[in-house]
């Protein structure tokens, strides 16, 4: 097994630590960790109430936690992905039209994104015609026309049939290694994010455990709070990228380190130059 990689500072945009929430007294969160790397994708996993929106509005510091700290990258641009995003139906609007509100991207740059995200085809449909997960999509690049360092996606396949889930854990992986972002995710779809995400976290209240996908799976804490069956069908499940990974789940290149660090400064740097 080759060496772990030593991680360049640089290639840090967003980290928690000892992180926790409370409201009105009472203690949503304690005590998370989690760091999102150039390049790497994240995924917050955990029962309902389990404070994963929570951990995630407070690292993009929409509340102030109730302990810790969070570190953001200085100039880091984020494009975020809600769980749901309700249209009035009676709003004439194209997704051409909504994609443009309050960003002006331009013409040729709201088309080649909706290319990127394989959704070309509705580019003049009405927003309240697209399916489910071309939905997804849609919002999926609304996200990528920030040009951001981080995507945070809350349940980015909510909605979508079980063929749709796996098509867009896929798109979402193949963006990541095209643009070398990093990915903090948000889901409950553990079968199929697990063969897609280089590091899991499991919350329930507390990091109950995290690390590489498939160590996460055979964790005891994990086992008690998903059940055995759960566990067991995870572990049939190979995780299968181009590239390797350290004791902790974070990528090494096995090609070039010194490549790899050159890209990534200059995915994440090249809106702040």
């Amino acid at each position: 097994m080759p060496p772990p990689r030593e991680h360049k500072s640089e290639d840090m945009l967003l980290e928690a630590h000892n992180v926790g929430v409370s409201f009105d007294g009472q203690s949503i969160l304690s005590g998370a960790n989690v760091r999102v790397r150039c390049g790497e994708v994240v995924t917050l996993i955990g029962p309902n109430g389990a404070g994963k929106t929570s951990l995630v509005r407070a690292m993009l510091g929409l509340i102030q936690p109730s302990s810790g700290t969070v570190t953001r990258r200085k100039g880091l641009s984020i494009g975020y992905m809600p769980q749901r995003l309700q249209i009035d139906p009676a709003l004439p609007m194209t997704v051409r039209r909504f994609l443009q509100l309050g960003t002006k991207p331009g013409l040729g740059k709201t088309l080649k994104v909706l290319k990127e995200v394989g959704a070309s085809a509705i580019a003049n449909s009405p927003l309240q015609s697209v399916s489910g997960g071309e939905m997804q999509r849609v919002m999926l690049a609304r996200a990528l026309l920030r040009e951001p360092d981080l995507l945070v996606l809350d349940e980015p396949v909510q909605g979508v049939d079980i063929t749709g889930q796996a098509e867009l854990y896929r798109l979402i992986n193949s963006i990541r290694k095209h643009r070398n972002v990093g990915v903090l995710m948000v889901s409950h779809d553990l079968s199929v994010v697990m063969a897609q995400t280089d590091h899991v976290v499991c919350l329930n209240r507390h990091v109950c455990c995290a690390g590489h996908p498939e160590a996460v799976s055979r964790h005891p804490e994990f086992v008690a709070l998903f059940g055995e069956n759960v566990a067991s069908e995870l572990a049939v499940y190979a995780h299968q990228h181009d590239h390797q990974h350290d004791l902790d789940g974070h990528v090494i290149d096995d090609s070039s380190d010194d490549a790899r660090d050159d890209a990534c400064d200059d995915a994440c740097d090249d809106d702040h130059g």
